[in-house]
């Protein structure tokens, strides 16, 4: 029998070839069950039991990282059981004897919540490119925002999007989200008009939507498009200059996209398929920022009828 670190190299090829993960998932998967077998000294498979993962899993709790020498949060070491789970059901669908994945537990952990911009907020973000910035960048940017909140896109999906991807006819376009799923966006208004107008006023011949327009870089007749953490600094700056003390990212125009959605009324699952989310449990971290709203609809609705005793 091999030892883990051969099979690791064919569950790898598995995902990439058989379930067409992206580059990204490879790597992180890479990452986690390396770790794993280089704590386990590269064991058989057979070997891999209760009492190892057992132990693997305080060293993980123990484990430290980084420049502020702290433990690995419960979501990461989340990661790494997930990714070995994943692996071990690899193992059991070939044939090789391996403890059963569903014997691994998850650590618990708290509840997610999300940041999200208020009305009040959200204006004062919108405005800002057209209030502190000039020419190509102002426009660029108003549209990055406007379509960020628009669509609920990803950074990596914004920072991504070509020209021709987007048909302004229509009010809407297909992403290709996490794991290269397809799904469909839409376009409001105002997002379809800053964008027209954005590239209207292009003279360039990149194919990307949202390209750099530093002046030492004018004479260049091609220019890639913003990498997300341009974006993220695009999206920080206006949050910063519009007061919004809080951290705001690209996300949490996400956030604030899925959270404007529920509030108006919108269902659930149509949430998940416009956020692209594969499990309702994702989607649902959203639906705790409605309780203020169920709040009042308590406080108008119920015991009426002793209101007026």
């Amino acid at each position: 029998m091999k030892r883990i670190n051969a099979y690791i190299t064919d569950f790898l090829e598995y995902l990439e070839i058989d379930r067409g993960r992206s580059a990204r998932t490879i790597k992180n998967y890479d990452f986690y069950l390396k770790r794993f077998s280089n704590w386990a000294e590269n064991p058989k498979p057979d070997k891999v039991n209760t009492d190892l993962i057992h132990k693997y899993r305080l060293y993980l709790n123990r484990l430290k990282e980084g420049r502020d020498d702290e433990t690995l949060k419960k979501s990461t070491q989340n990661y790494h059981l997930i990714a070995l789970r994943a692996f071990l059901k690899y193992l059991a669908k070939h044939d090789i004897k391996t403890m059963s994945a569903e014997q691994i537990e998850l650590a618990k952990q708290s509840k997610r919540t999300v940041a999200f911009l208020e009305t009040d907020e959200l204006i004062k973000l919108l405005k800002q490119p057209m209030l502190i910035s000039n020419g190509m960048i102002a426009f660029r940017d108003k549209a990055i925002l406007e379509l960020l909140f628009s669509t609920g896109m990803r950074v990596s999906e914004l920072a991504n999007l070509k020209i021709d991807q987007i048909n302004l006819k229509r009010d809407e376009f297909t992403v290709r989200g996490k794991g290269d799923k397809p799904r469909i966006v839409f376009l409001s208004k105002k997002a379809k008009e800053t964008i027209k107008e954005y590239v209207g006023k292009r003279r360039d011949a990149s194919p990307y939507i949202f390209i750099s327009h530093d002046r030492a870089k004018k004479d260049r007749k091609y220019s890639g498009p913003l990498t997300p953490r341009s974006v993220q600094r695009i999206v920080e700056k206006y949050a910063l200059t519009a007061g919004i003390t809080k951290k705001i990212t690209p996300h949490t125009l996400r956030h604030t996209f899925a959270t404007d959605l529920l509030l108006s009324g919108a269902d659930i699952r149509s949430v998940q398929s416009m956020l692209g989310h594969e499990s309702i449990t994702t989607t649902q971290i959203y639906t705790h920022i409605t309780n203020n709203q169920m709040k009042e609809v308590h406080k108008k609705f119920h015991d009426k009828g002793r209101n007026d005793l």
